[in-house]
């Protein structure tokens, strides 16, 4: 038996036993890069799950503004989009997610069935939405809101794994179903 270990020894002693200079730089190296590109996938995915749920916020406070009849008797379109950024936008001067990249259909509906045979939303050859109609009906209606965005991957080698496009962009929507109030109020 200690003959065994003697040649094992040998064996492995200039691996481990012998000099160690610049093993340091080799195990960085071998462990350095993959963890830089975890922290910065991190990172990135942590952008993105905030920007869809920001995305998610400005759908419902839009939809605020079509439920209780402020866009139909305002600003129409105009006061929607205004709504939309406002809740993206970290300070009145910039948003988090870009204003104008922001798109949106909005559409009335005969019921609240129609709204699982909607056609799912088409996009041009630049990944727009195609028919963005604007539709915001009138009192006790059935609504159907959908607001787009398309997130850019920033980090180049996340871009293929992130990506729902062949272009580095990540395509999220949010849809909401509503019924408008009974807004119409007369003046005494």
């Amino acid at each position: 038996m200690g003959k065994i270990r003697v040649i094992i020894r040998k064996i492995l002693s200039p691996l481990y036993l012998e000099d160690k200079e610049g093993t340091a730089a080799v195990e960085f190296s071998l462990i350095g890069i993959p963890f830089i590109f975890t922290i910065v996938g991190i990172i990135e995915m942590s952008l993105m799950f905030a920007s869809q749920s920001l995305l998610e916020y400005a759908t419902s406070q839009g939809a605020r503004m079509i439920r209780t009849g402020q866009v139909q008797q305002g600003g129409g379109e105009a006061e929607f989009r205004d709504s939309v950024c406002e809740a993206v936008a970290i300070t009145p001067e910039r948003g988090f997610i870009p204003c104008d990249e922001i798109q949106f259909q909005v559409q009335v509906l005969d019921n609240f069935a129609e709204a699982e045979d909607v056609d799912p939303p088409t996009f041009d050859e630049d990944g727009n939405l195609e028919d963005q109609s604007f539709d915001a009906g009138g009192v006790s209606d059935i609504i159907m809101i959908r607001v787009a965005y398309r997130y850019e991957v920033l980090t180049p080698l996340m871009g293929t794994m992130l990506s729902n496009n062949n272009d580095n962009t990540r395509f999220m929507i949010s849809t909401t179903v509503l019924q408008t109030e009974p807004y119409e109020f007369t003046d005494e």
